[in-house]
This record gives C-alpha cells, sequence and structure tokens, in this order.
C-alpha cells in the first residue's frame, strides 16, 4: 500500500453550507499544520485524537477561508491512518484553492475510493461492508438504502463467517486427520461432516435465490413500454415518471422514437424505454422505429405491454402478445375507465393490472406487480442479501464446491479429496469478504467509487 498522504474534497463540489477536505496518512497531520493556524495559537499535533480546532486556512499571510479542524489518530480513524478533516464554507472555489494548498504542502490526490481502500488494507472494514458504501450514497429508495445498510452494519459478513467457521472446523479436522491417521480425530465423523456441509449448502443456496431481487434493488430493471399506436403507452410514461416526458396527443404513432426516463416505482427502479407503436405499416420512418422498439423488447429486464380495453383487440394486439407472453411481461389492461370492450381471456395465465394512464388509476396495483414479477415482493431488505455481482460469483463457487465436497463424502472418497473441496468453498468465500483476495480485484472494486470516499 502506498505510504504517501492523500487529499481530496470529500463533499460535493457547490454551493452549500460546508464543504469538507479529508487527509490521510502519517503526514496528514504534519501537512495541515502548514496551511491552518487556530485561533488559539494551538497546533494540530499537539490535539489528541477526536479533537477539533476553529481558526483559518492561510496560504502565505493570505486568509483564504475560517473553518474546523478535526483530528483523527491512527489506528482510531475511518483509514486507520492519521487523518484531518478540514470543514470550510461551501463552494466550489474555497475547497479547490484549499486542496489546492494542501497538495501544495506534500499530499497527493486521492484516487477514486482510496479512502476506502485504505480503510479495507489497514483491517477497518471488509469487502462486503467497503462496497455497500456506494450503495449508501447513490441510494434511489428506502429498499436499497436499508439494503445497503444492512450489508454495511455486517449483517452479510457475519452470515458468511459463521459458514466460514464451519468450514474451517472441517478442514482442520481434516488436515489433522491427514497428519495423524491413526488417532480418533473429534468431529471428523461422516454424520458431523455431512451436517456441516448441508448447513453451508442451504444457507449459501438461500443467499443465492435472494440475489437477483437485491439486484433489482440496488441496479434497477431495465423496462420496455410497448404496444401498438395509441393505447396509452406515452400516458403510462408520463404517469410513472410523474412528468410529461413523452409527447401525448389523439394522433396514432406520434411516437416515432425511443423516449428515456429513470423512476422508482415503490422501492424498485426502473429504466424506462417509451417505445413507438408496434404495428404492420409502410411507412419508412414508422418502420424504423417499430424496429426499435422490438430491439428494446430483446434488451429489456421488464415487459410493460400496453393494450386499450376500450376495444376489441386486433391483429397488430394478438402479434404482439405473442411476441412478449414468453418474456418478464406485465399486460396493461388501459383505458378501464372508458369500458371493457376487449377479450380479456387471451391474458389467461399472465400477469395483468388494469389501469387508466391517463386518471393516474391502477398505479399501486402496478407497483405490486412489478415486485411481485421482480421478486422483491418477499425480500426482506435488512437482511443479509448479495448486493454485486462479484459476491455472487464468490458465493456460487463456495456452494459448488461445498456440493462437491458432500458428493465426494456420499461416494466414500478420502477424507484429503473431500478436504480439497472445503478448502476451495472457503478460497471462494475468504476472497468474498476480502480475507484473501488480489489486487486486481481489489482495485475494481475502488475505482468505482467516487473521489474523497
Amino acid at each position: 500500500m502506498s505510504k504517501k498522504t492523500i487529499a481530496a474534497i470529500a463533499t460535493a463540489l457547490g454551493e452549500a453550507s460546508l464543504s469538507v477536505i479529508r487527509i490521510s496518512g502519517e503526514d496528514s497531520i504534519k501537512i495541515a499544520d502548514k496551511i491552518f493556524f487556530s485561533f488559539s495559537g494551538v497546533k494540530l499535533k499537539e490535539l489528541s485524537g477526536y479533537s477539533a480546532a476553529y481558526g483559518e486556512v492561510k496560504d502565505e499571510n493570505r486568509v483564504l477561508d475560517d473553518g474546523v479542524a478535526l483530528v483523527f489518530k491512527a489506528p482510531k480513524s475511518y483509514t486507520g491512518e492519521d487523518v484531518v478533516e478540514i470543514s470550510l464554507h461551501g463552494g466550489r472555489l474555497i475547497a479547490r484553492e484549499v486542496l489546492r494548498l494542501i497538495l501544495a504542502k506534500g499530499a497527493v490526490h486521492a484516487a477514486p475510493g482510496e479512502f476506502t481502500e485504505r480503510a479495507f488494507l489497514n483491517g477497518k472494514t471488509d469487502l462486503t461492508k467497503a462496497e455497500s458504501i456506494m450503495g449508501l450514497i447513490s441510494a434511489k429508495s428506502d429498499a436499497q438504502l436499508r439494503l445497503s445498510r444492512s450489508a454495511h452494519l455486517g449483517k452479510l459478513a457475519g452470515k458468511i463467517e459463521k459458514i466460514e467457521e464451519k468450514l474451517t472446523t472441517a478442514a482442520a479436522s481434516i488436515a489433522a486427520y491427514s497428519d495423524y491417521p491413526e488417532e480418533d480425530i473429534e468431529g471428523l465423523s461422516e454424520e458431523n461432516f455431512s451436517a456441516m456441509l448441508n448447513d453451508a449448502k442451504e444457507t449459501l443456496t438461500e443467499m443465492l435465490k435472494s440475489y437477483d431481487a437485491g439486484r433489482v434493488i440496488c441496479e434497477g430493471v431495465t423496462t420496455a413500454i410497448v404496444g401498438k399506436p395509441n393505447v396509452g403507452k406515452s400516458t403510462l410514461m408520463n404517469m410513472l415518471s410523474g412528468v410529461e416526458r413523452s409527447i401525448v396527443t389523439d394522433v396514432a404513432g406520434t411516437t416515432r422514437d425511443i423516449v428515456e426516463d429513470t423512476v422508482s416505482v415503490g422501492d424498485i427502479v426502473l429504466h424506462l424505454s417509451d417505445t413507438a407503436g408496434i404495428h404492420s405499416t409502410e411507412d419508412k420512418v414508422e418502420k424504423i422505429g417499430v424496429e426499435r422498439a422490438d430491439s428494446r423488447i430483446s434488451e429489456s429486464e421488464l415487459i410493460l405491454a400496453v393494450f386499450d380495453c376500450s376495444k376489441p383487440l386486433d391483429s397488430d394486439d394478438y402479434a404482439l402478445l405473442e411476441r412478449v407472453k414468453p418474456l418478464n411481461t406485465i399486460a396493461i389492461i388501459n383505458k378501464a375507465d372508458v369500458g371493457m370492450n376487449a377479450d380479456l381471456g387471451i391474458f389467461d395465465g399472465m400477469i395483468t393490472v388494469k389501469t387508466s394512464a391517463k386518471n393516474g388509476d391502477g398505479y399501486d396495483e402496478l407497483c405490486r406487480a412489478i415486485a411481485e414479477i421482480t421478486g422483491t415482493a418477499n425480500l426482506d431488505p435488512d437482511s443479509a442479501v448479495l448486493i454485486g455481482e462479484r459476491q455472487r460469483a464468490c458465493a456460487e463457487r463456495a456452494l459448488l464446491a461445498v456440493e462437491a465436497a458432500s458428493e465426494a463424502l456420499t461416494l466414500g472418497c478420502t477424507v484429503d479429496a473431500v478436504g480439497v473441496c472445503v478448502d476451495d468453498a472457503l478460497a471462494a468465500l475468504f476472497e468474498l469478504t476480502g480475507k484473501r483476495v488480489t489486487n486486481e480485484v481489489t482495485n475494481e472494486i475502488f475505482r468505482r467509487f467516487c473521489v474523497g470516499k
């Protein structure tokens, strides 16, 4: 790990009551003392940890701002190093000027996520807690916030550690048996082994089952609104967005290209695409729109297929239904306020929602349907949930290794063969929490963080 002292603006740039500049490293207090002068005359190096001083930031004899310097002494800080956080008046110019001064006095600009990376490398956090931080910062729904907070509080790490403890006990027993095969090793019976492996298998299986729902809450779901012209697609888009994102008229084919927006529907973020009306046409421009709409159907994780129930369904409706029925589709039976003149029997076996998008009717029912089809309806955001593809891959590798160990035990393979599988499972779990992880993995994780965190 680099021993250089790093610095960065830790708050968003812009007009605000405060801007905070964070400095971390063995020279952080020394550097801060070169630019911060307390009104009491006390030097920051003379303060104990968790102490603050009020004073001025000066460049030679020019005062840049007055503010508060908060001192943390290693190892009792966010990064595990000496840290100084200087709080100034909010504003782009002030924060940038003070940061430039700090860099001129010997600090280097922090890379994205470098403060949190140092916290991980210094044993202040594990990877599951570190990965939850960006979820806390960027949460767009209460469920995402709760899910990220749960991981940050260590619920996921705690669940993984319980599996690790059991598998470590099994691995230790196997190692002892290999060294002393004539001894009666405690806990090495097939029954005990089988119980430990089954417990690990059940826990990992449960966690992997909840992954897709957790991913939807964290990342949102790509969603296409499709239907033939003038069935109310754009009106539905506007209802979900809460603003007029799509032009709505009585003229069929008003939407000829894709209109996009990101909206929160209940606890789920939808990356919405309002597409052109899908229908048979000889118009060259409309054909391009229809082709793009069809392409968006293939690319989307969720389809909101809109049908006008105030009229009998026609061949274009039937063709669309055949296209989307095998997919993750909710059939929107729109214009229910006008009348019901469509045969709804063709929607049997599908999730359907009756709406009047124009009046906003059916919104709550649609929220529930989306939660049901995405699997988030029964997800407890406060539980231990895998929150990223890296975590899922590690958990899946661990499960495959545990299953292989169970199979080897059932087939009567040697204890050493079972031990190899147990070691593979532990390696995957240690990578998940960061107990054993390569620099490439940590670099990939922390480069996605914002600067200053």
